[in-house]
């Protein structure tokens, strides 16, 4: 009843489903494995930001390049101030208990030992970076040499919260805080960094460090658990699938084996005309049933037919018997 199953259309099916079932549940499992990576990546930078906060500085040379673990360090560079390019970073929004409250950056570039300067910002403030009112109370920088400690950071990029990438800001805004930003903006090399004081000046508001790319729980992270739940679904539609075709041919081969086969089915692999040889259909049954009663009604009426035909000659004798008799009576009066 089951050698559907050897048929080239199921040996397509079985291969699809053998293969496809272990795929499924392969990538479920990886897109699971790189959320719980996050999960753990996550905490490990919170725990990182909790000790960084307490442990000692370390020289900004120490800690670059920045990466996962570097990001949110404590470091320390040495020089001064660049005046002449004071730039407002718009649009940045600073959390606190309140919710969140929109405002700008004010970073200043500091001019290390080393030639290079290093992004420093200051400080945040509530407003619009526009307004001559906002910019009014952003305090000038320290003069002369000084040494800034904060948390080390990278540069931001495009998918960074808050960064405007597009361009168009008035003379005096910075949208994105990266080196390839800066270049065209200073006359001279920015580290690929920059850092966030962890004392503002007043009325500065200090900026706390933001988790590295990649190690918090960010939409991507969430994106990888959805990912997992729908492969895990592909591979239990595929089981589905392949049962609910296996049921159906089965059932199509057992109702061809008892002889019924489904008016106007013309494409199953078992109603397709799988009937074993030496088998009568019922259709074949009912039509010899038919002959033989056609027969055994002929046979009937004509042998009805023939008694009474049997009957009118046995009749016609009987009369001519008579007849005679009648004549041979007369004549013999005579």
């Amino acid at each position: 009843m089951y050698r559907f199953l050897l048929t080239p259309r199921w040996w397509g099916i079985n291969v699809f489903a053998v293969l496809a079932i272990p795929l499924c549940l392969f990538m479920g499992s990886w897109q699971l494995s790189r959320f719980e990576d996050r999960v753990d990546t996550h905490q490990q930078q919170e725990d990182r930001s909790a000790r960084a906060k307490t442990a000692a500085a370390r020289p900004l040379a120490d800690l670059l390049p920045v990466n996962t673990v570097t990001s949110g360090r404590q470091t320390s560079a040495r020089g001064h101030y660049d005046t002449a390019h004071q730039l407002l970073v718009p649009g940045r929004t600073l959390k606190d208990r309140h919710g969140g409250q929109q405002g700008f950056y004010v970073l200043n570039l500091l001019r290390t030992d080393s030639g290079k300067a290093l992004p420093v910002v200051r400080g945040w403030l509530p407003g619009d970076a526009g307004a001559k009112a906002a910019t009014a109370r952003v305090p000038a920088p320290p003069k002369g040499e000084v040494t800034v400690t904060g948390a080390l950071q990278a540069s931001e990029n495009q998918g960074t919260d808050g960064v405007q990438a597009g361009g168009g800001l008035p003379q005096g805004q910075l949208g994105m805080i990266s080196a390839a930003s800066l270049v065209n903006i200073v006359p001279y090399e920015v580290y690929d960094a920059w850092i966030t004081l962890t004392d503002a000046q007043a009325p500065l508001h200090a900026v706390p460090p933001a988790a590295a790319e990649g190690s918090g729980l960010d939409l991507k992270a969430f994106q990888n658990l959805g990912y997992t739940g729908e492969w895990f679904v592909f591979a239990g539609f595929v089981v589905f699938m392949w049962f609910r075709l296996f049921r159906r041919d089965a059932e199509a081969a057992k109702d061809a084996a008892l002889g019924i086969v489904p008016e106007g089915d013309g494409g199953g692999d078992a109603a397709a005309g799988d009937v074993p040889q030496g088998e009568v259909t019922a259709g074949e049954r009912d039509a010899d049933r038919g002959t033989d009663r056609g027969d055994e009604r002929d046979a009937d009426q004509g042998a009805d037919q023939g008694e009474a035909q049997g009957e009118g000659q046995a009749a016609g004798q009987d009369e001519g018997r008579g007849e005679g008799r009648g004549e041979a009576a007369r004549a013999g009066k005579v």
